[in-house]
């Protein structure tokens, strides 16, 4: 794997991605996919649908989701606008960091991305207002298949960050199981 493209973070399978940037007077310009670059590194380099979010305010969370099998789903994730602090959740029942989270956040003026494989729960944090997000998904989006689980989950005891009362969150996101409670959806 390319030292320089893909670094593995605190969860195996969870990586931050710098594509190269090419700058001169003008600004610059980087590839933000490349199929090749993606299995040099050995990542899955099929995606078959891309998303755009936006957050109007800081303080915006979104998630725990994932999908469940067969329609579970990796993630290539982009800032384009603002920055988030990113979060995954290793849901792979043989892992020996099952439950357990880690983050990385993740700024538009660093250029860099996050992959997510399957098997892993997803959430982000605005930190600042007017965030846009762009993503790559590996599998269409199944509502018969969402899943998420409570993003204050004592289980997996992320430890958001201190300013953080009350995030602003869909309904359906106040709605979700603890990990405890959730089918173990990739057994």
């Amino acid at each position: 794997m390319s030292a320089e493209f893909a670094t593995e973070l605190a969860l195996p399978g969870f990586m931050k991605l710098k594509p190269p940037a090419f700058e001169d007077s003008r600004g610059w310009f980087s590839e933000l996919f490349s199929e090749r670059r993606m299995e040099e590194a050995g990542l899955p380099a099929r995606f078959v649908q891309d998303n755009w979010s936006v957050s109007n305010n800081r303080g915006t969370l979104r998630g725990f989701h994932y999908q469940a099998p067969p329609m579970a789903q990796g993630k290539m994730i982009w800032v384009v606008s603002g920055a988030v602090l990113d979060v995954a959740v290793d849901l792979r029942p043989d892992s020996p960091t099952f439950g357990q989270s880690a983050s990385y956040e993740l700024r538009a003026e660093s250029r860099e991305a996050l992959f997510l494989p399957e098997q892993f729960a997803h959430a982000f944090l605005t930190l600042e207002d007017n965030t846009t997000i762009l993503y790559k998904a590996t599998d269409f989006y199944s509502p018969e298949h969402e899943r998420g689980i409570a993003w204050d989950d004592p289980v997996i005891g992320f430890d958001w960050p201190d300013w953080l009362e009350t995030p602003v969150q869909s309904e359906r996101d106040t709605q979700w199981p603890k990990l405890d409670a959730l089918p173990r959806d990739f057994a």
